[in-house]
């Protein structure tokens, strides 16, 4: 199946490119509020109006750290004329969410949210290219974005999102740098730390000239919650560099590429180093096994001395092993709705023709369409 990816091509002020997402994405916006403020309390025990009132905090954070970002975030609540508390709460769903999937993830609650990403080095690689590669799994019902942005002081990017989040997850800049993330659950994850938003991160790694900035970027100070961030950047065909890393609300740890490749999925190689417990629940499980199933792919190839290629790195992306908790992630039928996830979009990124190839919906039933910064 084709079908084709939601585009939006942004320039001007930081405002007025936040007003333009809006506006050209209002339905879609709506759409992501009901979805979301329906699963904080479904999912997450989080009460409408508790929502607000932590957003409401978080907004202050936001104005304190990243003006720019605030503004952004000012523009797409004008654009969609959505109360800017809600939109704030749609960019940092991520502290609102894992905050409470670090407390009440210690019940047997059979939550199933993850993502598998891997990069290759480009000596591994069939023309040289580092290739960045992910599924990201999530709410089915959620609409996402490719955001096409010109930037006045700083490098253009180009980024997947969801509709109304400023910051976009997924993607590359200009300066050949690319992001690729997972969501990691620890026992430390705590909204109330009111430091830097994950998606704030985000927005400033994907403006960042170099790989060390973009690290930087993440280090910094403390973290709401953890994550995981696969950072690489290319400049010169046939050179490049690749770093995962693993960052708890005290604490990151550094992972290199293993034989020209590294992948990831939503858990912690080493937690003790980092200063806090995996949240077991059976969500573990699933990123276990498509952990040794990313591994056991690029083991069998880049790893074996065999090149890769587009359509390679598209196929890891497609494989069903342990379906349906496999990398390509389809919805578990015995569970109830509301915890029901699946691959919503495929990515695979090239850093040095800054060119992306996506899917909206299961990369298996849908057909890469190219982008191009």
């Amino acid at each position: 199946m084709k079908t084709k990816l939601p585009i939006l091509s942004l320039r001007g002020s930081t405002y007025q490119k936040g007003r333009k997402h809006g506006k050209r994405a209002r339905p879609e916006i709506e759409n992501n509020l009901e979805v979301y403020f329906r699963r904080f309390k479904s999912e997450t025990e989080l009460s409408h109006d508790l929502a607000i009132s932590r957003a409401a905090k978080f907004l202050e954070v936001i104005n304190r750290v990243s003006p720019e970002y605030a503004e952004t975030v000012k523009g797409v609540a004008d654009g969609s004329a959505q109360d800017i508390l809600d939109i704030t709460a749609l960019n940092v769903r991520y502290e609102l969410m894992y905050s409470q999937f670090s407390k009440i993830g210690l019940k047997p609650l059979p939550k199933t949210f993850g993502c598998t990403a891997f990069a290759t080095l480009p000596t591994t690689v069939e023309n040289g290219h580092l290739i960045m590669a992910q599924n990201w799994d999530w709410i089915p019902q959620v609409k996402g974005l490719f955001l096409k942005e010109r930037n006045e002081n700083g490098p253009d990017v180009l980024s997947f999102t969801e509709a109304g989040v400023v910051g976009g997850k997924i993607g590359l800049n200009s300066d050949g740098l690319g992001l690729l993330i997972n969501g990691i659950v620890s026992s430390k994850d705590d909204w109330a730390r009111l430091k830097k938003p994950f998606h704030v991160r985000c927005w400033e790694i994907l403006r960042s000239k170099t790989l060390a900035r973009a690290v930087k970027v993440i280090a910094q100070g403390q973290r709401n919650c953890s994550a995981n961030f696969i950072l690489g950047q290319q400049k010169a065909k046939g050179s490049g560099k690749v770093v995962d890393i693993e960052s708890a609300p005290d604490a990151v740890c550094e992972i290199g590429p293993d034989r020209g490749a590294v992948g990831h999925t939503n858990h912690f190689s080493n937690p003790k180093i980092l200063g806090v417990k995996q949240v077991v629940d059976e969500e573990r499980l699933s990123t276990i096994q498509r952990y040794r199933r990313i591994q056991k792919l690029l083991n069998e190839t880049v790893r074996k001395g065999h090149k890769l290629d587009l359509a390679g790195a598209q196929n890891m992306l497609r494989d069903h092993y342990g379906e349906p908790e496999s990398i390509c992630r389809h919805n578990n039928l015995n569970l109830p709705e509301y915890q029901r996830y699946e691959t919503a979009v495929s990515v695979v990124m090239d850093l040095y023709s800054k060119r992306l190839w996506a899917t909206i919906g299961s990369p298996c039933s849908t057909e890469y369409q190219p982008i191009t910064l």
